[in-house]
Order: C-alpha cells, then structure tokens, then sequence
C-alpha cells in the first residue's frame, strides 16, 4: 500500500515509517508546517536517512484559526483546553487525510501509541500496549473517516522497546528525547504566551465559597480548575481551585473535600467504539479525566446533546474545557468536552 506518514522528525514517526517500510508498504513522509517552532529541518534529514520522499504541508492559518485561537479563547474565559486534541483533529491527521485523498494514497500513519481495531464495521480506537505512553486520550475526536484509513504502527510496542530497536537500525532519531506538551509554547510559559498574543489578563481575588477574599491572583489565565501548587494564598491548609468566574476575574478556592465533584456534564461526544445512546438510556464506563490520569467508574446517563456523568469516587480534577474519555477494557467508548457548572460567584 502507499502510506502517507506525518513527520516531525522525533524517534516515534521515523521509527513508524522504518515499521511501513519493513512491512512492505509504499511509504512517503509529510511534515505539517505549524508554526515557527516546527523542526523542518529534522523532518528533512530524517526522510533522507529512511530514503524516503517529504511532502511539506502549509497549516499555519489552520493551525492558528483552529488551535492557537481556541487556546487563547479557552483560557480568558475560565477554562481549560486541551489544544493537542484539537489539533489532531482539526488540523494534524485532517490534513494528513486530506491529502492523502489528494493525491492517491492508501492509508496515513502517524506515530501515536494507540491502536485501531475493526468490529462490526466500525473503525474504533483501542488503548497502546504501553500502558505509560498509551495516547488514546488525545485521538478521541477522530471521525469514522480518518479512522478507516489510520495506520498506527506502535501501538503494540512499548517506547522502550521502540528506542531499542531504532538504536539497532541506526536511526539518529532515536537519541532525541521526548517532544514537548505544547510544541507552539516552548519555554512552557503559556501565561507569557497569551498575555504577549493577546492582551494583559487584569488580576482578581481569591475567594472562598462564601465570598470571603482570601488574596489576590495575577489572572485567571494562569490558574486551572483542580490546581492547589502555585497558588500563593497561605491558609495553614491545602487548597484547591474550585472554580473560576471570568466576569468577575474571581477564584473560588476550597479544601480538598470541598473541591471534589462527583457529577458534571459533557457536550461535543464523539461515539467512536459504541451507539449514541438513547435520550434517558444509562450505562457504565471507565472515565479518564485527564491525559494519562487514574481511571474511575462512572455512569454515564444521555440527555440529548449532552450527557450526565456520575463518578462512583469523587474528584478534584474535573475541569470545565477538559476532555473526559471513556472506555471498556481497552476499547475507547466516546469522549466529550467537560461543561461548566451554571454557578454565580457572589461579589464580597
């Protein structure tokens, strides 16, 4: 078959196209030219190494109407994105897909450690077999479309084993250490990011549930639903972000117990490995909150465009802008976007 391959550059993606090109598979790389941080050059060299063809793909506008906007949006108004997931779907594996469809090839790979499986006609999206790099979290939102024609050829190895053998193949990727959580943002300083982007964030207050203020905050962009490190309120005791009001720039900070949610509701489902349910029809799932975190049973109940979801223990991480994805064993069930909690901050 003709693969078309997305190429960063990094260990994952050469090691992906060595797999194909083992395989027997026709392979051709395409590097996304995302943003000014995009390792073309890398790209390019490790293409000539595998001897294979690079087709250079232009998303820059994309990339910035679809991500870095969205981004930015999330943030100011008291939420928290998940940009890598937003990408993959409306920007990486789209135009990967598009092109391929373009110009004749058979299937596109890219180098996620997750799997795709084919039951009842259904393409769905299985967990990795490396239970600490298993990305199917950040792939949820793919489409039936994408899905059918997805190669990922390390989703039953494990990263380990994955440096090993590109070590032995004499791939110089393979001594490149992991890529970065967002690629647009370097230094990891996101606050700076959006403030030089977009405009100062004015500062707040901190408040209890009561409305009693606690302190001040620098701007609700740096501050994440959940969070208890960096707060700079000293109480004697741990606390937690609550909730944040982008009207009127409050943060309600609690104690852990207090911060805790057993219930919350999710819109923009995707059902990638089962029906939508039924408007009233209820089921059971292991809900995973955040990328890589513990899962927890949770049952879910549909009301329409959105559904309920009832965690059976209680946690603090649950973040209006985040991604809840659910599953059965391996086999990824659907994910959804973490709605926000119809809530008023009372003035002090």
């Amino acid at each position: 078959m003709r693969v078309l391959l997305g190429m960063s550059g990094g260990l994952d993606s050469a090691y992906s196209a060595r797999r194909l090109l083992d395989a027997g598979h026709a392979v051709e790389g395409a590097v996304l030219r995302m943003h000014e941080y995009t390792e073309l050059d890398a790209a390019r060299a490790c293409a000539r190494e595998l001897g294979i063809p690079l087709h250079e793909l232009d998303v820059t506008r994309r990339f910035r109407e679809c991500v870095i906007k969205s981004f930015a949006e999330e943030y100011r108004s008291g939420r928290t994105p998940n940009p890598c997931i937003l990408c993959n779907e409306r920007v990486k594996l789209k135009a990967l897909y598009e092109y391929a469809i373009e110009n004749d090839f058979d299937r596109i790979a890219t180098g996620h450690y997750a799997r795709i499986v084919e039951i009842d006609g259904r393409h769905s999206i299985l967990k990795g077999n490396d239970p600490t790099k298993d990305q199917s979290y950040v792939l949820w939102r793919l489409d039936e479309g994408v899905l059918a024609r997805l190669m990922l050829p390390l989703g039953e190895m494990r990263k380990s084993e994955v440096r090993a053998l590109a070590r032995e193949a004499s791939i110089s990727a393979a001594e490149k250490a992991e890529s970065r959580d967002i690629c647009f943002i370097p230094d990891g300083d996101y606050a700076a990011f959006l403030e030089s982007s977009f405009g100062a964030v004015p500062e707040g207050e901190f408040v209890d549930e009561s409305g009693r203020v606690l302190g001040r905050h620098r701007g609700i962009h740096r501050y994440t639903v959940g969070q208890r490190r960096g707060l700079g309120v000293a109480m004697g005791e741990r606390m937690y972000v609550k909730a944040i009001d982008p009207h009127s720039s409050r943060i309600v900070l609690a104690r852990a117990g207090e911060a805790s949610v057993s219930e919350f509701y999710l819109k923009d489902a995707v059902f990638s490995g089962m029906d939508r349910p039924q408007i009233g029809e209820s089921f059971t799932a292991d809900a995973v909150l955040r990328y890589q975190a513990r899962p927890v049973r949770a049952e879910i109940r549909s009301l329409g465009e959105t559904l309920c979801v009832r965690l059976h223990e209680p946690r603090h991480s649950v973040t209006a802008g985040q991604s809840a994805v659910f599953y059965r064993g391996d086999l990824l069930l659907f994910g959804g976007v973490v709605c926000e909690k119809t809530q008023t901050i009372e003035n002090a």
